[in-house]
């Protein structure tokens, strides 16, 4: 959006900031989980260095997912936190001690905003334990309108709007800079040696069953892949997504199943991939914002809301209760391929 359009939006923010920053002024994120919503925030720390050139910027994040917010260059640290290990054995002596020392390291500097980006009471939580004034969505917007009641300054930002866009607004908003342009993920990945020369990355496994698409949908999308020479590379974790991606491969030429890989792995495999392909996860908005061309496919949730974005062509196709077709997603990666003639088409 330009400037002059957040410039206007920003009389919403129910409290501007009421003194001046440094000029080299600390900043800390809060942004703890999950994988898509930490990916959503990462234009946020490409517009506070571009705002502010000298601003040293942390961000908390869930021990699981830190590896996606250190892919930034402009990250000065991302301190790690275990909130979803820790509560299976809160009072253990060790969770303990990790807790004591997650304390003594947000405390180690004084932050001149600190922000909480995932506007939850847990977050908050987080956040109350870092020295410097409190940021945060307002009552009326925060996802938990419980959390607004332990931030100093309430940001009023507009929740139907997609979760890239509120990032970006609560971060200006917090800080009082003026939005402008294209959100910038900011994050680069180096593709592994040892893959084809040309591939798809194929993600069709999700964290519910409702995310998911048919089978018979998906060998379609790797055969038609398959024929227009990208290799499909399939994604899988747990033994169940594991054996779905033996069952999508099965007969189809240079299709394979990648082994269960770190996410700092799998950034680099996305990074080079030809076309992504994939549900609503974590790893298909990783992909849009690697610039890499990706279709996401929806089957319970309105993708306005957090929709694929990035640098490169990219499709959210589909929405709550209402998947897309074959034909759709086939179209999309015809689009998104320069040899997409070869892709699209009826599906058999």
């Amino acid at each position: 959006m330009a400037g002059g359009a957040h410039r206007l939006k920003s009389a919403l923010s129910t409290q501007p900031v009421p003194h001046r920053l440094p000029s080299v002024p600390r900043i800390l994120l809060v942004k703890t989980s999950s994988m898509g919503d930490i990916v959503h925030a990462l234009p946020a720390v490409s517009d506070i260095a571009r705002h502010m050139p000298g601003a040293r910027i942390d961000w908390v994040a869930e021990e699981a997912f830190a590896a996606i917010p250190a892919l930034h260059p402009r990250l000065n640290a991302v301190i790690p936190v275990a909130l979803r290990r820790w509560r299976k054995a809160w009072w253990s002596a060790s969770v303990k001690a990790e807790r004591a020392a997650f304390r003594r390291r947000l405390s180690e500097h004084r932050y001149d905003a600190v922000i909480d980006m995932q506007g939850l009471w847990k977050s908050a939580m987080v956040a109350r334990l870092a020295n410097g004034p409190l940021h945060g969505c307002d009552l009326r917007s925060a996802r938990d309108p419980f959390a607004s009641f332990f931030y100093r300054y309430r940001h009023r930002v507009v929740f139907e709007q997609s979760a890239v866009v509120r990032m970006r607004e609560l971060a200006a908003f917090s800080l009082g800079y003026d939005l402008a342009g294209a959100p910038d993920f900011g994050i680069r990945a180096e593709p592994p040696a040892g893959l084809p020369a040309r591939y798809a990355a194929i993600m069709p496994s999700a964290s519910r069953p409702t995310k998911l698409w048919s089978e018979a949908s998906w060998r379609t999308v790797l055969e038609r892949l398959a024929v227009a020479g990208h290799a499909p590379l399939v994604f899988a974790g747990t033994e169940d997504e594991a054996a779905r991606a033996q069952r999508l491969i099965a007969g189809i030429p240079d299709a394979r199943a990648l082994p269960r890989m770190g996410l700092a792995e799998v950034a680099g495999v996305l990074a080079g991939a030809s076309v992504v392909v994939g549900l609503d996860s974590g790893l298909t908005h990783l992909a849009g914002a690697l610039g890499r061309p990706t279709i996401g496919i929806y089957a319970d949730y309105d993708p306005a809301l957090a929709p694929v974005t990035g640098s490169a062509y990219t499709a959210s196709l589909g929405g709550r209760g209402t998947p897309p077709s074959c034909e759709q997603v086939l179209a999309a990666i015809g689009q998104a391929l320069p040899a997409g003639a070869a892709v699209s088409g009826a599906a058999r």
